[in-house]
């Protein structure tokens, strides 16, 4: 029987499972382990199923040399050296598609929470200065139906966002490399355009691309400068994509109306003038936080490990050279 390792605590019910098919050693403790200590509990593990915030390095792939699998419960694998388990003939792997709807339900959430002042009106009430039962111009937010909506990036996660526009009767503008066929363009009512007409149109701007040295700080001061005055800008992409102090600046300057923010560069840790705006909602990385969801993602990087370790090619193979 195999013997592998969970990085994080997870479901009770997903270690009984794993136990039935391997030898498992798992995080019992809600805090991921440094460096160290991940490369003493490597040792002998031929498969790790690991989570964005565990970091492996060249050298934490050269101190694990029975491993076979490392299997993200996650889209992105920015936190592996892909190169480096390519070279000692690890396969790695994600969990794309099984958490699709419910990002891009949560991006909706975020998005209309940010349109709507719903953070700032829950933190009024809360903070017991609701004195007078209606007011005319108590929070005004902007309106979602009949508006534009910018998607920049329109992969698996971006065409699910889009799809939720027409509920809301929406124009979707999007700009991606990859363009969509006519036949997907029509499907979701969207119009490809380049990025500086989308910024300049869009009431609603999402971001929606993967996090590699490319993309590095994708989204930044130029980007926002461009905006309409009135825009919301939403985020539940990676951190990192998004330039966090250029977005702090152009909110506190109110050089754009609002923002949601899901995923941060240096999470946990985040830029500080985020928390005293009003004017932007924060979340914790949890768009793809249903328990339905979350167990299908770890059900799924434990099938890709499995087959890794036996030599198989996972559905969701990273490194495809090895094939």
């Amino acid at each position: 029987m195999a013997r592998v390792l969970v990085t994080r605590i997870t479901f009770p019910e997903f270690i009984q499972e794993l136990e039935r098919r391997f030898e498992v050693e798992h995080n019992a403790e809600d805090r991921p382990w440094p460096k160290e200590e991940l490369v003493r509990r490597l040792a002998g593990k031929q498969g790790v199923l690991s989570t964005v915030m565990d970091r492996f390095d060249e050298s934490v792939i050269a101190a694990a040399p029975d491993l076979k699998a490392i299997s993200n419960i996650a889209v992105g694998f920015n936190n592996i050296d892909l190169a480096a388990a390519t070279k000692r003939g690890i396969r790695v792997t994600n969990t794309p598609g099984v958490l699709n709807d419910t990002t891009a339900d949560f991006t909706w959430a975020l998005l209309m929470a940010a349109a709507r002042r719903v953070a700032e009106a829950d933190a009024y009430v809360r903070a017991g200065k609701w004195k007078i039962a209606f007011g005319t111009e108590y929070f005004l937010g902007a309106d979602i139906h009949h508006a534009t909506l910018g998607m920049i990036g329109i992969g698996r996660i971006g065409q699910a966002i889009a799809r939720r526009a027409a509920g809301f009767d929406m124009r979707v503008l999007y700009h991606d490399p990859q363009r969509l066929s006519p036949g997907d363009e029509k499907r979701l009512n969207a119009t490809w355009v380049e990025r500086d007409r989308l910024l300049a149109e869009s009431d609603f701007v999402v971001v929606m691309v993967p996090y590699s040295k490319d993309t590095h700080h994708f989204i930044g001061a130029a980007d926002f400068a461009k905006m309409k005055k009135s825009a919301i800008f939403v985020h539940t992409a990676r951190g990192g994509v998004v330039d966090d102090a250029a977005l702090v600046e152009a909110l506190k300057s109110r050089r754009i109306a609002g923002a949601g923010v899901d995923v941060f560069e240096g999470e946990p840790a985040l830029d500080s003038g985020y928390l005293g705006l009003g004017n932007v909602v924060l979340t914790p990385h949890i768009a793809s936080a249903s328990r339905a969801t979350r167990l299908a993602m770890c059900r799924l990087a434990a099938d890709n490990m499995a087959l890794a370790i036996e030599g198989q090619r996972p559905p969701n193979l990273v490194n495809i050279e090895l094939a």
